[in-house]
């Protein structure tokens, strides 16, 4: 069980780092309510999925790719387009204005929901090289085909899922709150948030070289 808490742990020191995920995840369950907000989470938890499954199945060649000279400029470079477009795209459009009959509307597409989420969790170096460090830091003492780790990761995985949920649900609830004007303020906020974590990650892969 050992194996476990520690994934639980990981889990929760990951759930509570400030990043686009946040940002983006609070921000549309705030004007859009938790059916919108479990949509882009849903495009986030199989993004991790995803990568957890290609990297145990693929370590070596996995590690071989982040070391590439080329990959943090052309992940950093595609992670920063995308986040730097969305926050634009938030920060210049406008929010619905929410009535007491419907308070919470489904503006975007569910599927757009869930490729945004999708696309923010899955271009970013950070979210790679933690997966890989991860799983590389556990195979050097347990084999990755084993009940540890299926109980450490599905530790990992299921916290990520819970704390997510609970970000949404709690976001519905404090907007119920606020008023326009608080709900295009953050709005503004988080896109401004997610355009200068695009330029950060411009900076961190260009800076380096």
């Amino acid at each position: 069980m050992v194996h476990l808490w520690n994934g639980i742990l990981l889990g929760l020191a990951l759930s509570i780092l400030v990043g686009p995920i946040l940002f983006a995840l609070v921000q549309v369950s705030l004007e859009q309510g938790r059916k919108a907000g479990f949509w882009m989470a849903l495009g986030i938890w199989i993004s991790d999925f995803l990568f957890v499954g290609t990297i145990i199945l693929g370590v070596n060649e996995i590690n071989q790719l982040v070391a590439a000279p080329s990959f943090k400029p052309i992940v950093g470079t595609l992670g920063g387009i995308v986040l730097i477009f969305i926050g634009v795209s938030m920060f210049i459009s406008r929010p619905k204005e929410l009535n007491n009959d419907h308070p919470f509307t489904l503006v975007s597409s569910k599927w757009r929901l869930w490729l945004n989420g999708f696309l923010i969790n899955t271009i970013n170096p950070f979210t790679v090289i933690f997966w890989t460090s991860i799983i590389t830091s556990f195979a050097i003492d347990q084999p990755l085909f084993s009940l540890n780790s299926c109980l450490f990761f599905c530790g990992i995985l299921g916290v990520i899922v819970v704390m997510d949920s609970l970000k949404v649900v709690l976001a519905e609830g404090i907007s119920k709150k606020l008023k326009p004007f608080h709900i295009a303020l953050m709005r503004r906020i988080s896109g401004m948030a997610l355009f200068l974590f695009g330029i950060i990650l411009f900076v961190r892969v260009f800076g380096g070289l």
